[in-house]
This record gives C-alpha cells, sequence and structure tokens, in this order.
C-alpha cells in the first residue's frame, strides 16, 4: 500500500518506520528540512530502542522516503496519516493548527479518492474539522474529489514503541463507512494475524478512547503517589502495600509504582486537554483535576526531603541526580520530574552535577551552558564533592551501582531515591540515610 505520513516525530516517525517494515511504500513528509536531511541519512533524531535498525533496513530497500515536498506527499499515499504535534495551549487545550494546516495541504493538492487517518492525540470532534478544512479547501479549488476520515489513535509507549507497534494490544478504528474500515483491516492485517485486535467504532468515541486510556493510567499513578504519602504518615510500607494490591487481577501490577510524578508528551498534556474538553462540556471533572494535582504536589516531594534534611540550608550545595529523561529508554524530557526538580534547586542555590544514559543531549539543548548545571560523563563522576545523590528515572544502569564507591566519594552517606530502586534495609545496613517515596525498614519475620 502506498502511505504518506504528515509528521516525523516520535508518532510519525514509528509508524511510517513500522509500515514500511511490513512492506508497505511510505512517504513521510516535515517541514522540518534539518531533521528530513537527517533522516535521508540513516539518522534518526530521537532515541527508541530498535528504530534506528529498521530505518536502516527500510531506507536501502527504498521502502520508506523523507521528503518536505507537500504537494509530493499528497500525491504519494491512498492513505494520508496525520501524525504531527497537537502541543496544549495556553489555555491547556490541545492546539490543533498543524492537524488543520495538514488537511487544508490535502484539500489543496488532492486528486483522486484518499483516506485521512488521524493518528495524533486530539480532541472528540477533531475529525469533523479535519474533514470540513479537506472539503472547504476543494471547494475553492473547484473540484470534486472523495475522501473519508478516520481516527485511529496510537497507544505507543516510549522506549518500546516498535514492540507496541509490530505486536499492538488492540488497534482502534473510528469510522462511520465500512469500505474505510475494510482498507483499514488491510492496512493492519499484517499486526493482526495470530487474534483479532482491530477494534471498529465510531469516530468520536475513538477520539475519546485514547483521553480516556492516558487519563485512567495517569490516575493509577497519581493514586499511588497519594497512598505512598499516606504510608509515610501511617508508618506502612508503600512496597508491600503495591504487592498486595498489586496482586489482585482487577488492578494489576502496571502503573501502581509510586515515585516522582508522571512527565513526558502525553499524561500532562492529555489530563490538561481532557479536563478543557469537560469545561466545554459543562461536565465537572473532579478525578481528572485530582491527578493533576497530585501529579504537581508529588514532582515537589524529592525537593522538599532535600530541603527538610538539610534543615532549609542549600546555598552552596552540589547535588549529584541521576535520571535525566522523564522515564528510562527514552530521551524525552518534555515535563520530566528532573526538570522540576533542578530549577527548583538552582533556585536555591544549588549545583546539580547530572547523569543520564540517553538524555545528556537533550538537556544541553533546553539549558544550554550554566554554571550551575554540570553534565557528568559517568554517574560515577556526578558523586564528586557532593553533598547528596538523588535518582530521578529508574534506568536499569542505576538498579546495582557500587554503594562503598558512592559512599566515599559523597560528602554524606545520603540517598534521596524517587523511585525506590533499593531495599531500606541493606541501605541502613551499608551505612546510609536513604529516603525513599513511601518505603520503610522492615525487620523480617
Amino acid at each position: 500500500m502506498h502511505i504518506t505520513i504528515f509528521g516525523s516525530g516520535y508518532v510519525g516517525l514509528v509508524t511510517g518506520i513500522c509500515f514500511a517494515d511490513m512492506g508497505n511504500n511510505v512517504l513521510c513528509v516535515d517541514t522540518d528540512t534539518e531533521k528530513i536531511a537527517m533522516l535521508q541519512r540513516g539518522e534518526v533524531p530521537i532515541h527508541e530502542t530498535g528504530l534506528h535498525s529498521l530505518l536502516t533496513t527500510n531506507l536501502a530497500t527504498s521502502r520508506i522516503k523523507f521528503t518536505t515536498d507537500i504537494a509530493e506527499a499528497v500525491a504519494h499515499g491512498e492513505i494520508q496519516c496525520i501524525a504531527v504535534g497537537t502541543p496544549a495551549d495556553k489555555d491547556g487545550l490541545a492546539d490543533l493548527q498543524y492537524v488543520l494546516q495538514v488537511a487544508a495541504s490535502i484539500g489543496q493538492n488532492m486528486v483522486g479518492y484518499k483516506l485521512i487517518m488521524d493518528k495524533s492525540t486530539v480532541p472528540v470532534g477533531t475529525a469533523d474539522k479535519v474533514r470540513a478544512t479537506i472539503q472547504a479547501a476543494l471547494d475553492k479549488r473547484g473540484v470534486e474529489h472523495e475522501f473519508d476520515v478516520v481516527s485511529n489513535p496510537e497507544f505507543l509507549k516510549e522506549g518500546a514503541a516498535i514492540a507496541d507497534f509490530m505486536k499492538p494490544d488492540r488497534i482502534i478504528i473510528g469510522t462511520d463507512k465500512q469500505s474505510s474500515a475494510d482498507l483499514m483491516r488491510e492496512l493492519y492485517a499484517p499486526f493482526n494475524r495470530n487474534r483479532d485486535r482491530l477494534m471498529i467504532m465510531d469516530i468520536r468515541s475513538a477520539e475519546l478512547t485514547k483521553y480516556a486510556a492516558n487519563s485512567l493510567l495517569a490516575t493509577k499513578i497519581s493514586f499511588m503517589n497519594e497512598i505512598a504519602r499516606i504510608a509515610e504518615q501511617v508508618d506502612a510500607d508503600i512496597e508491600q502495600v503495591r504487592l498486595g494490591i498489586g496482586s489482585d487481577p482487577r488492578i494489576g501490577f502496571e502503573f501502581i509504582y509510586p515515585g516522582a510524578g508522571y512527565g513526558g508528551s502525553c499524561f500532562p498534556k492529555d489530563i490538561k486537554a481532557l479536563i478543557n474538553i469537560s469545561k466545554q462540556v459543562k461536565v465537572d471533572a473532579q478525578i481528572l483535576l485530582a491527578v493533576e494535582a497530585v501529579n504537581q504536589q508529588q514532582q515537589q516531594v524529592l525537593f522538599q526531603k532535600i530541603e527538610r534534611h538539610f534543615q532549609n540550608d542549600l546555598k552552596g550545595k552540589k547535588i549529584a541526580l541521576w535520571g535525566l529523561a522523564f522515564k528510562p529508554n527514552t530521551d524525552d524530557m518534555r515535563e520530566a520530574p528532573s526538570r522540576k526538580l533542578m530549577e527548583t534547586l538552582w533556585q536555591q542555590g544549588v549545583t546539580v552535577q547530572a547523569y543520564d544514559p540517553k538524555a545528556m543531549t537533550e538537556t544541553q539543548r533546553i539549558y544550554g551552558q550554566r554554571a550551575d548545571l554540570i553534565l557528568c560523563d559517568t554517574p560515577e563522576a556526578t558523586l564528586e564533592d557532593a553533598d547528596a545523590l538523588v535518582i530521578v528515572t529508574e534506568w536499569k544502569l542505576f538498579r546495582s551501582p557500587n554503594f562503598e564507591l558512592i559512599k566515599s566519594k559523597l560528602k554524606q552517606s545520603v540517598i534521596f531515591d524517587g523511585r525506590n530502586l533499593y531495599e531500606p534495609q541493606r541501605m541502613a545496613q551499608l551505612g546510609f540515610v536513604y529516603y525513599t517515596i513511601g518505603r520503610k525498614f522492615v525487620s523480617p519475620i
């Protein structure tokens, strides 16, 4: 099949490469000339496990190509996939300007039938706006061409996006026409072989499904963080609580790890967008408001623990920080808890010595050169002359460190662990002052 992907960011690039890997002829289009030049050279602008090798393979066979030529892109594919960004605007609503710009471009250039596939995360009713925008462009040209619009939200986890696309839990298709459903079923057939994962529903339900899914996952995270705060006050161990509730199959173990708060490009933006959608339709979304409020509080918890430990005397201190990306296996720092923590520490006169396996370049891009941020080549280098170690992202690399080395390098044997990587009992035995999110030392029976 001939497929055009508008947008070569995270979703568009993964989508295009995975479709190409199944034998389709894919053309990705983007207005960022530098990014397109990188991709044409076989360079990947983001970190995503397995993406580079798949790009190299499919470039070599010409199953995927990249362009900045809009007319060429519209002419290429019967299927036109919209995968551009929908950042939150000043009111917290999803900004549809890029989605509607693409829709206008399709209408201005299309000849013959096109199936437009909305893969960007968009508010309910966006498909109607895309349809109207395309039709307006056709009317202005004085031509008639048939087209359909479907909703096909993505459910990709950063760090595991290739696996998620190749072996999806579900494939949501929102459409009001059987012919569109049949074409989408054909497109996704290679990903749907061992059982039927395709779910056909109306367009608005498909659009809401994406927001509902991310909001529910964010709710589980905020709920567990709130329980962790309660556990600290009632002298309970959140890890034992986690095991106790997670063993209930109605709850499960996914997304019930307490931590430093959620971040990334999806959860914060989608929660805000759904809150604003609810306001527009006059629904009092109390749970969503609470989820957002709890997360904002949780992103301050590590700083509060640090401030208490040093008795509000932080000026001139040095903090070693492990983990900058909002989660492991990505270099994405959008809404990352590390950013909130570093910025608050800087306001108090603290120097941060940081390391992350993948997000160092992104950190440099965001903050540039500043005297109170030292990016180190290794986790161990961050410890030099540091007053304490703070762990923000749960990279595997941090799970089994050399604790004796840590003790020898830190001025004080103090660790603030925002991801509960270690056992409090062992840390006490090793001589550390060990701050966690809701854990406690529990003597074995």
